[in-house]
Order: C-alpha cells, then sequence, then structure tokens
C-alpha cells in the first residue's frame, strides 16, 4: 500500500532534496535578540542559552524564550533574561532543514501528481448485498488501493511538477559578462532542468503507456447515437457485468460547445413530437 511519506521520500530522493541536520553557536554581545540560523525551512528545533558565569546552560522554550520562523530560518529571543544577549552568554540552536521544500508543499504537488495519474480511473469490488444479490462497488482509486508498480510514476509525476517549479525560478536568471571578460552563464541551470524535466517527462510517458495507466492511457468510449425523428441524442447506460443485479445507471458524456450557434435571433419552427 502506498502512503503519502513514502512517496515524498522518493520525490526528495529524486530532486535531491533530503533533510540537513545542523548547529548554529552564537555569542552575545549585549546588542543582538534576533538571529540569522544557517538554514531555511527549519523543524525540531531545540535552543538553549549557555552561560560562563556562573557555569550551566538553560533550555529554552519556544513561544516563551524565542519565537522560530521556519521559513526564513531566524530565531528571535523574546525572555529579558536573553532579549538582548548578554556578555558570556552563548546561544546553540539544533535542527534540521527540510530542503527546500517543505512536507507541505511536497505534501500539494503529491496530490496533483495522484490526482492527475489516477484521473477517472475506479476499483470495482464485487459483493453480495443484503439480499444475497451480487452487486458492484465503484471507488475511485486512491494511495490506499493504488498498486505499488505504480507508485514509482506517481513520484516521477510529482518530480516532474516539483522541477517545473525550480525551471520557473531559473527562467529569470540571465548570464553575466563583466568588462574584464568574466562570463557567468546562470542560464544554463534553466537549460540543464528543461533537459532534464523532458527524460524524466519521457521515462514516465513510457512506463505508463506499458501499464496503460495516467492521462494519456487508452479508454474506450461509446458513440452515441442521434435519433432521426426527434434528433435528439439517445440515452446511453453504463455497461455492466452479466450479474449484476443493481439498477441501470445513466451516462452524461460531455456536449462539445455551442461554436456554431445561430445569433440570428430568428426562432426556429417547432413541430411536437418530431423536431425539438
Amino acid at each position: 500500500m502506498a502512503t503519502l511519506a513514502g512517496i515524498i521520500q522518493r520525490v526528495r530522493s529524486e530532486v535531491g532534496d533530503q533533510p540537513a541536520p545542523f548547529v548554529d553557536t552564537f555569542i552575545g554581545g549585549s546588542e543582538l535578540s534576533s538571529y540569522d540560523l544557517s538554514e531555511v525551512n527549519v523543524t525540531s528545533v531545540q535552543a538553549k542559552v549557555v552561560t560562563t558565569d556562573p557555569a550551566g546552560s538553560v533550555d529554552l522554550v519556544q513561544d516563551t524564550d524565542y519565537v522560530l520562523n521556519p521559513a526564513e530560518g531566524s530565531i528571535l529571543l523574546i525572555n529579558p533574561d536573553y532579549s538582548p544577549l548578554q556578555h558570556g552568554q552563548t546561544l546553540i540552536v539544533r535542527g534540521t532543514s527540510e530542503g527546500m521544500f517543505s512536507d507541505a508543499d511536497l505534501t500539494v504537488y503529491v496530490t496533483d501528481a495522484m490526482n492527475q495519474h489516477t484521473y477517472g480511473r475506479t476499483l470495482r469490488t464485487r459483493y453480495r448485498d443484503g439480499n444475497g444479490n451480487i452487486a458492484y462497488d465503484l471507488e475511485p482509486v486512491d494511495l490506499d488501493s493504488l498498486p505499488p508498480v505504480e507508485e514509482p510514476l506517481v513520484a516521477y509525476l510529482a518530480v516532474i511538477n516539483v522541477l517545473w517549479t525550480m525551471a520557473t525560478d531559473a527562467s529569470s536568471d540571465i548570464d553575466v559578462n563583466t568588462a574584464e571578460g568574466t562570463f557567468v552563464p546562470r542560464s544554463q541551470r534553466y537549460r540543464q532542468l528543461m533537459e532534464h524535466l523532458a527524460e524524466l517527462q519521457q521515462r514516465y510517458n513510457t512506463l505508463a503507456q506499458q501499464l496503460n495507466v495516467g492521462l494519456a492511457r487508452i479508454e474506450m468510449f461509446q458513440l452515441r447515437r442521434i435519433s432521426r425523428t426527434t434528433n435528439r441524442l439517445v440515452p446511453i447506460f453504463q455497461s455492466r457485468e452479466y450479474d449484476d443485479t443493481a439498477r441501470p445507471k445513466r451516462l452524461l458524456p460531455p456536449i462539445d460547445g455551442d461554436a456554431y450557434d445561430d445569433e440570428s435571433g430568428i426562432p426556429s419552427p417547432l413541430y411536437p413530437g418530431t423536431w425539438g
């Protein structure tokens, strides 16, 4: 059974955006109360103040002794005993950085990838109802029912969405040329991302075609017939198994837009029972 945490871990491995631990040390100078950490998107922060006179250490409590800005990676001391950090006091901050993308960000990408990959697919389960008749239950395919062979495909599609975000950020970088002859090809990052995107998209498409899944899978549809006497679409019903005793389910396929509407305003003749 696929899990959200497992797919997020796959995405982090593909992008190379693994969490990283860090330790920052700040020496007090009786001037500052706010400090920038060495990482952004930080989690699991533990902060303490070490004093030399008298020797000892005090563990700080978040929102009581300090306020943390996880996205920007900064810490603000709010306890008057340490704000500002005095001479002889040392602030030690330990934590873990989530990397470029937080778990909340990757959850959005994985959710979008899951919706795209399983669009229009249902899982049909055969069972007996309370009367002993055979019935079928249709449920949308989700993470709990996703076949294990398709878990990498969802991860690949989420990585593609992540790389598109990174490529959008890199698209604004321009090459730098200086009068001294220095050349910095900053646009090369965008080109490399686009090349990798094309390769990853091809990998996903190849595997999806072999399994016949995803938005480009081969589907079987029913052609709708128009009655020659009423000029109306003949209703169609969902195909059923031989032993399915449930009531027929009406299908309402989409109708093409009215691109050829008559805008003259002249009413058409109506013949009851024949046209309408």
